[in-house]
């Protein structure tokens, strides 16, 4: 039996979603990753549940956060965001 190739599903990963997953707000459009390196994980995983501020400016990284920040988002339209975004990436972020 071959070994399980890392780097090949990966690949396979990567070509099938992108390396970014791309929304839209106000006609500007911002990026979220597609894959969360580990080191990034256990940022993640030592926010509140709620804290849905420090979620986005880890995964969007501080100046698309700040960028974010400048619309009117509504916590309403976060949820949205997220669960589109788990929807097509299979990551399961900002569940409580």
């Amino acid at each position: 039996m071959a070994a399980f190739n890392v780097n090949s599903a990966r690949a396979q990963r990567l070509e099938a979603l992108g390396l970014t997953w791309d929304f839209e707000v106000d006609g500007e459009t911002f990026s979220l990753p597609t894959e969360i390196p580990r080191r990034s994980a256990h940022a993640l995983a030592e926010l509140k549940d709620n804290d849905l501020d420090g979620l986005l400016a880890l995964l969007m990284g501080e100046e698309s956060y700040q960028r974010l920040c400048q619309h009117e988002v509504s916590v309403q339209d976060i949820a949205a965001i997220l669960e589109a975004y788990g929807q097509d990436t299979g990551l399961g972020v900002g569940e409580g």
